[in-house]
C-alpha cells in the first residue's frame, strides 16, 4: 500500500513544500487536541516509528507527537513502525484533507508484504477522499495468507466530519480476534475460526500510515481523479499508540500467547456493554459488505455465517447499501460514545 517506498532518510529543515503546507494549514485551522483512548500510552514519533516515503511532505509537530502528511504532484508521504509484531492493539487520532480530495487516499494499517511477498497478510483502515460538498468513507479489510482475490471489505459512512476535528481509529489483533473501533466504538469483529485457516492474519506485521493517490479506484472507482490544483492535501496524526508483541521475524517461536497475556490484549475486547453500540453503527452505517456481495462471492465466504450478517434486506445483490433504508437515527451517539478494487461505489 505504502507503494514507492524508500529506506528511511533524515528529516529536512522546512522546504518550500513544507511551508506551503504551514501556509495552508494555518488558514484551515489548528484542530483540537483529541482526547486520548483510556488505558493506552501515545508514543512520540522517535519512539517506535520511522518516516518511509515522502521527504518534505511528512512533519513533525508538538515535539513529534503529531504528524502531518501531504500529497502533492510530486509524493505522497508515508511512515511505519519501527519494529514488527505479532499481535497488539494499534490506534491514532487522524484528521482527513479538507474541501475537494476526490482521489486521495489516507491508510491505517498492518501489513508485512515486504516480508511475505506471496502469502502477506494485512488488516487495513482505508480513507476515500471525495468530491467537494461529499463525505469521506472509510474502508476496512483483512487479508490472511496472500489471499487478495477474496477481499473481505466493509465499508461506511462516518457520523461526523473526519476533516474537522481529530477523530481515534484503533485496530485490534490478537490471536483470536480482529476488531476495528471509531473512536472508542467497536464497528467490526472478525472472530477467528477453524475454517477460516491460514486466510485469518497469522504472520508478525509492521504498521503503516500513507497518504497516496489512488484515482484509478478510489472515488465511483477512479471516475474523479485527484485534482492537484487543490493540493497539497494534508493529514494529520496524534495519539500514535503502539501496545504489542514486538517480535524478530526470524523468530519461529515468539511466544505470542504469553506476550498477549502480559500486553492485556484481550481485555481490549469488545465488552458486552459496547456490543450494542457496535450493532447500532453497523446498522446505521454501513454502506458496503462483502458477506452480502452475491455478485462476486455467489457462494459467501466462511465467516459469513448468519451471526456475523446484517440484515440481508439492508443490501442489494451487489453487497451495497440500498439506498432509502438508511437508519441513522441514534447512530451518531452511538458512535461519539464510545481495497483497493473490491466493492465499487454506486453512489458518491
Amino acid at each position: 500500500m505504502a507503494s514507492g517506498a524508500s529506506s528511511s532518510p533524515a528529516l529536512p529543515v522546512l522546504s518550500l513544500a513544507a511551508v506551503v503546507v504551514v501556509l495552508l494549514l494555518a488558514v484551515r485551522g489548528e484542530a483540537r487536541p483529541p482526547h486520548p483512548l483510556r488505558g493506552v500510552r501515545p508514543l512520540a514519533f522517535d519512539e517506535g516509528y520511522a518516516q518511509i516515503f515522502g521527504s518534505s511532505n511528512l512533519a513533525l509537530l508538538r515535539d513529534g507527537r503529531r504528524v502531518r502528511l501531504a500529497l502533492d504532484e510530486s509524493t505522497g508521504a508515508g511512515f511505519a513502525s519501527q519494529d514488527l509484531f505479532l499481535h497488539g492493539f494499534f490506534s491514532a487520532a487522524i484528521r482527513l484533507p479538507a474541501d475537494y480530495a476526490a482521489g486521495v487516499v489516507v491508510a491505517f494499517y498492518l501489513s508485512n508484504g515486504d516480508v511475505y511477498e506471496k502469502t502477506h497478510d494485512e488488516l487495513d483502515f482505508e480513507f476515500l477522499g471525495n468530491v467537494r460538498g461529499r463525505e469521506w468513507r472509510v474502508q476496512t479489510n483483512v487479508y490472511g495468507n496472500g489471499s487478495t482475490h477474496a477481499g473481505r471489505e466493509e465499508r461506511y459512512d462516518l457520523p461526523f466530519d473526519p476533516t474537522d476535528d481529530f477523530h481515534h481509529y484503533s485496530i485490534l489483533w490478537t490471536s483470536q480476534r480482529i476488531i476495528f473501533y471509531v473512536d472508542e466504538t467497536p464497528i467490526r469483529e472478525v472472530v477467528r475460526t477453524a475454517a477460516m485457516g491460514a486466510t485469518f492474519p497469522s504472520k508478525p506485521m509492521s504498521l503503516y500510515a500513507t497518504i497516496w493517490d489512488g484515482s484509478t479506484w478510489a472515488t465511483l472507482g477512479g471516475r474523479y481523479r485527484v485534482n492537484y490544483r487543490y493540493a497539497p492535501f494534508v493529514a494529520e496524526f496524534a495519539d500514535l499508540v503502539i501496545r504489542g508483541c514486538a517480535v524478530d521475524p526470524a523468530d519461529r517461536d515468539p511466544l505470542s500467547a504469553a506476550c498477549e497475556a502480559r500486553a492485556g490484549l484481550e481485555s481490549l475486547a469488545v465488552p458486552a456493554e459496547r456490543r450494542a453500540a457496535m450493532a447500532a453503527f453497523r446498522r446505521a452505517h454501513t454502506s458496503y459488505s462483502y458477506c452480502h456481495d452475491r455478485r462476486r462471492y455467489p457462494v459467501a465466504l466462511v465467516e459469513c455465517g448468519a451471526g456475523a450478517l446484517l440484515p440481508g434486506r439492508m443490501f442489494g445483490p451487489d453487497g451495497m447499501r440500498q439506498h432509502g433504508r438508511r437508519h441513522r437515527a441514534g447512530a451518531g451517539a452511538a458512535a461519539r460514545g464510545g481495497r483497493r478494487g473490491g466493492a465499487q461505489d454506486d453512489v458518491m
